[in-house]
């Protein structure tokens, strides 16, 4: 790697990440003071994921914080849960804990659908019903790209504030980055988020090969961001060795699955990009690491840092995703406040900065250059392993 080029690049990243906290802290014509409903009563929140997974949980939690920082609620320490994939235990845990004047975590709102095909539709149809019907919910929070794709209609017109989705515009739940297409729909977008990844990776390792592993459906796509990966291997030159997951598979069979495809693309390339899929979970990360140590071979987490912590070489920085789910709780702030969410700002890009494991990278015979080291916000120098 060019240690000029590396430079510049780590340039380009500290000034986005200063850009964009200078963003979020700015003000706009929408306030964000806390008001009551009606001058009286406490805005109600509802919340619906697609299933457990690791971003979740650190979303909803960060998205609780800034609503204190903003003094929408009390600051109070939410416990840490056993298991980190699972947001129920955090959503009841506030309904019951979080004192305030002004909003409501409703302890009955809460869905997740377990990636189950089924179970999605009946929760999408007794979400809209209770919408439509009861009335009792002020703002859904629609977690991931299921989540959103199922409340982002007109079905129902309860404020939505959609999170951690890889690519909103190309899951189809929003019409554009600048618009989401729905009065009552806001989804927030950093449009090259995953091409600064990439571009990132390729700058650090100068791969020539790079494997994917990804659900073949356009839900799989979005999550795995095939499209930006795409873009950048045309932008850089290299190939892309992609492994297809095949839709409708749940549970251990698409684990098994998962893990066959890692092992399978070890032999084929020179670096991976561990993609977001409900296959990899802290808990699989062991089984998909050993083939790619085995062979050497250098990884980047599309999810984040969490996944660096557990043996994935590098990432991005996320500093528990406290930025955006500022972010997120100043949208919901305006929302109150009177705003509707077709009207706000839908782009927000996350502030860069490296994580990298050098456990990991002694493993696999990886030396980061001090300029590496330097532009790294977390630095692990021990894989630790989900229990």
């Amino acid at each position: 790697m060019c240690k000029n080029k590396f430079s510049v690049l780590l340039i380009l990243f500290m000034s986005f990440c200063f850009i964009q906290i200078s963003f979020a802290a700015g003000t706009d014509k929408f306030k964000v003071k806390p008001v009551k409903k009606n001058k009286t009563e406490k805005f109600r929140i509802g919340y619906l994921e697609g299933g457990e997974y690791q971003m979740y949980p650190l979303v909803l939690r960060g998205i609780v914080n800034g609503l204190a920082e903003l003094g929408w609620v009390e600051k109070i320490d939410i416990p840490q849960q056993k298991d980190k994939n699972d947001s129920s235990k955090i959503w009841h845990w506030i309904s019951k804990n979080i004192k305030s004047d002004y909003i409501e975590f409703v302890d009955n709102a809460y869905w997740s659908s377990g990636w189950k095909s089924k179970l999605r539709k009946k929760n999408k149809s007794l979400i809209i019903k209770r919408l439509n019907k009861k009335k009792d919910i002020d703002l859904m929070i629609a977690n991931g790209t299921w989540a959103g794709q199922d409340l982002a209609n007109n079905e129902h017109s309860v404020p939505t504030i959609v999170c951690s989705t890889s690519n909103p515009v190309q899951a189809k739940i929003i019409k554009s980055a600048e618009d989401s297409g729905f009065r009552h729909i806001h989804a927030r977008v950093d449009p090259t988020r995953f091409q600064r990844q990439i571009n990132l990776f390729h700058d650090i390792v100068g791969f020539k090969k790079l494997g994917i592993a990804y659900i073949d459906t356009v839900a799989g796509r979005s999550y795995a961001a095939v499209e930006d990966i795409e873009t950048m291997a045309s932008q850089l030159g290299f190939e892309i060795e992609r492994c297809l997951l095949p839709d409708k598979v749940e549970g251990k069979q698409l684990v098994n699955m998962t893990v066959k495809c890692y092992r399978k693309l070890a032999e084929k390339v020179d670096a991976v990009y561990i993609t977001i899929q409900t296959g990899v979970t802290l808990k699989t990360l062991p089984k998909i690491m050993a083939p790619l140590n085995a062979k050497e071979i250098p990884t980047f987490s599309q999810a984040g840092s969490n996944e660096v912590k557990h043996g994935v070489l590098l990432s991005i920085s996320q500093a528990n995703y406290k930025y955006v789910s500022m972010f997120h709780a100043q949208t919901i702030a305006k929302i109150f406040n009177g705003a509707a969410p077709g009207d706000l700002n839908q782009v927000f890009e996350d502030p860069s900065k490296i994580a990298i494991n050098i456990a990991e990278a002694e493993k696999i015979g990886f030396n980061p250059s001090v300029d590496i080291l330097s532009a790294a916000d977390e630095i692990y120098n021990e894989i630790e392993v989900e229990k």
